[in-house]
């Protein structure tokens, strides 16, 4: 992946190889984001039992919002000077979550959901650090958000569980 070469040159303040690496992590994320996007709005549509309702419509609403993430992500990386990554087989290389075959049980997707939000986390904090040093406070401001967001729905999901 390279940067843009044709208009004006980006010149905010951070360095080529600086952004490189930002958008490196940066696609990570976005990847996993599209990962739990796809899986989130797959149990929606496959969600059985009796907590049909409840989970049919809190996975809508999940999945709503991460697809609105994955525009956020792509733009900060465009942003940034880059290609964002778009295709099924970007993401399955490069993400750290993996697709589910066949079809959990209500209890099992919330896990694998669970794991998901979780992972999608540790992919956001570990940007953290070149972001830190550059000094790129918008990139900062968008994995604080990320983090906050799926931390929260995973304690949301997870609380599904305590019986």
């Amino acid at each position: 992946m390279q940067a843009q070469s044709k208009g004006i040159a980006i010149n905010i303040g951070i360095s080529e190889a600086d952004r490189k690496e930002i958008v490196d992590g940066l696609s990570r994320l976005l990847a996993d984001t599209y990962t739990l996007y796809l899986k989130t709005h797959n149990f929606h549509w496959n969600v059985t039992g009796p907590m049909f309702q409840t989970l049919h419509l809190m996975f809508e609403t999940q999945y709503t919002e991460l697809a609105l993430a994955v525009d956020l992500i792509a733009e900060r990386i465009r942003a940034l000077g880059f290609p964002a990554p778009g295709t099924y087989s970007d993401f399955a290389r490069i993400s750290s979550i993996d697709e589910t075959p066949g079809v959990p049980t209500a209890d099992e997707m919330i896990r694998l959901l669970v794991e998901g939000q979780e992972a999608v986390v540790r992919t956001a904090r570990s940007v953290f650090p070149a972001t830190e040093r550059v000094n790129d406070e918008p990139t900062a401001d968008l994995l604080t958000q990320r983090m906050q967001i799926h931390e929260k729905t995973a304690w949301m999901l997870r609380s599904l569980l305590d019986q």
